[in-house]
C-alpha cells in the first residue's frame, strides 16, 4: 500500500471522491463564478456608497448577540441571504476604515490592485512556509522585497542582492518580536544564557504598542518619558538622553540589547534622528530596529528619503504596506542586514519538513524568518500594487 494516505469523502449516493475541492461540492467552479461575481458587485456597490455610512459604528456593546441565533444553522443559506444579513446586521457594527471621512489611528488604504491580489492569494490558498511548498511564493517575495527596498532607497545591504533580505509578516508586532528574539540570542551567545535577566530594551513612550513584546520575552524595558524631551525634540528620542540612560544602566550591571527608533510614531508622526542614535547604539553593541510602520511608505518619494539617513547603521527596518501603500491588511515588510541572525534564532526543522532543496541551502525557507510556521502568499498583493 502506498505510504501516502488519501482522504476519501463518501457522498450520500455511495460514490467516493478524493478531498480535492475541484471534484467536490465544496467548490463547484461554475457556482463559485456566479457567487464571485455577486461578491465583487456587492463590494463595488459598497465602495460607491461608502461616504453615505457613518464612519464610526453607532451600535451598543452586545448588539449582535441580540440579533443572531445562539447556535449555527443546521441547513445552509444562499449567498443572497447571507449578503442581505451582512447589510442588515454586520454593516451597522462596522467602523468604515475606507471611508473618505476616516481620520483615526492611522491610514489603512486599500486599492483595486491590493484587493484583487488578496483575492488571488486567498483563492490559491498557498501555505508557503518552505521554498518547496510553492517556489513561486518564496521567489516572488524575494523579488518584491528587493523592489520595494530599492523604491524607498534602502541601502543595498538590506536587499537579497546585497547579502541582506526581506520578508513579509503580518504586523509590526510580529516583526519586532522576530528581531528582538534574534537580538536576544545573538547577545546571549556573547554573555552567556545565564545572564538573560540583565538584558533590557530602550523604547520611547510614544512608540508602537509592541513595547509589550519585551514583557512576553521576559526582558526589561526602559521607556523614555515625554516630559524630558517634549519641547526640545518634538517628541523624538533624544540621543543625549539615550546615552545617559545606557551608561546609567551599565553601571548597575545591566546589558543594553535593543533600541527601537521610529519613522512616524502613531500619535504624532515623530521622526527619530537615526544617524546619532545608531552611532550610540553601535558603541554599545545594541541592535537597532527602525520601525517605519506608519510613514515608511512615504519614503518612496525622493523628497522624504532624507528621513532614512542613518538607517545604513541599523540592523533591521520595517514598514506596513497596508497603511500608505495600498495593500490590504496584513502586509508588514521587514528587512534585515544579516538574515542568518533571524534564521539562527527562529529556524525549525522537524523531520516532516526536511527536503533536498532546504538542505542545499540554496533557497529561502521563510518559516525560518518568522515566529509562526504557516504563512500566506502575501507577496501577490504587494506585487499587484507595485
Amino acid at each position: 500500500m502506498n505510504s501516502t494516505r488519501k482522504l476519501i469523502l463518501e457522498h450520500d449516493d455511495g460514490e467516493c471522491s478524493s478531498s480535492n475541492t475541484s471534484s467536490s461540492t465544496l467548490l463547484d467552479p461554475e457556482e463559485f463564478r456566479r457567487q464571485g461575481h455577486m461578491m465583487v458587485d456587492f463590494l463595488a456597490d459598497y465602495f460607491h456608497n461608502i461616504q453615505n455610512y457613518p464612519v464610526r459604528s453607532q451600535v451598543e456593546p452586545g448588539y449582535l448577540t441580540k440579533i443572531l441565533p445562539d447556535s449555527a444553522p443546521y441547513h445552509p443559506e444562499s449567498i443572497e441571504e447571507i449578503l442581505e444579513d451582512v447589510k442588515r446586521n454586520i454593516f451597522p457594527g462596522l467602523t468604515h476604515w475606507q471611508s473618505p471621512f476616516f481620520f483615526a489611528y492611522f491610514p489603512c488604504i486599500s486599492s483595486s490592485a491590493g484587493i484583487l491580489g488578496e483575492m488571488l492569494s486567498v483563492g490559491l490558498n498557498v501555505v508557503g512556509f518552505s521554498w518547496i511548498t510553492s517556489p513561486a511564493a518564496t521567489e516572488l517575495e524575494n523579488i518584491v522585497m528587493d523592489w520595494l527596498g530599492k523604491l524607498i532607497n534602502l541601502p543595498n545591504t538590506y536587499l537579497f542582492s546585497g547579502g541582506g533580505g526581506g520578508v513579509i509578516q503580518g504586523t509590526t508586532c510580529e516583526a519586532m518580536l522576530s528581531t528582538i528574539v534574534a537580538a536576544r540570542d545573538q547577545m546571549l551567545e556573547k554573555i552567556g544564557r545565564d545572564n538573560i535577566g540583565k538584558l533590557f530594551i530602550h523604547l520611547i513612550k510614544l512608540i508602537h504598542v509592541s513595547k509589550n513584546l519585551s514583557r512576553y520575552l521576559g526582558l526589561d524595558q526602559k521607556i523614555f518619558a515625554l516630559s524630558q524631551q517634549q519641547k526640545a525634540t518634538e517628541f523624538a528620542l533624544c540621543p543625549k538622553s539615550l546615552r545617559e540612560a545606557i551608561q546609567k544602566d551599565i553601571k548597575v550591571g545591566l546589558v543594553p540589547l535593543f533600541l527601537c527608533a521610529t519613522i512616524g510614531t502613531t500619535s504624532t508622526t515623530t521622526i527619530d534622528p537615526l544617524h546619532p542614535l545608531c552611532q550610540i547604539a553601535k558603541e554599545y553593541g545594541i541592535w537597532v530596529h527602525v520601525d517605519a510602520a506608519y510613514a515608511g511608505s512615504a519614503c518612496i518619494c525622493p523628497e522624504f528619503q532624507h528621513f532614512l539617513n542613518g538607517v545604513e547603521n541599523a540592523n533591521s527596518f520595517s514598514l506596513n504596506a497596508h497603511k500608505w501603500l495600498f495593500c490590504t491588511l496584513d502586509c508588514c515588510c521587514i528587512w534585515v542586514k544579516d538574515p542568518n541572525s533571524l534564521t539562527k534564532a527562529l529556524s525549525t526543522t522537524p523531520e516532516y519538513l526536511r527536503n533536498k532543496a532546504s538542505e542545499s541551502q540554496q533557497v529561502v525557507d521563510y518559516k525560518n524568518w518568522q515566529i509562526t510556521l504557516s504563512r500566506r502568499f502575501r507577496a501577490l498583493k504587494l506585487w499587484f500594487v507595485l
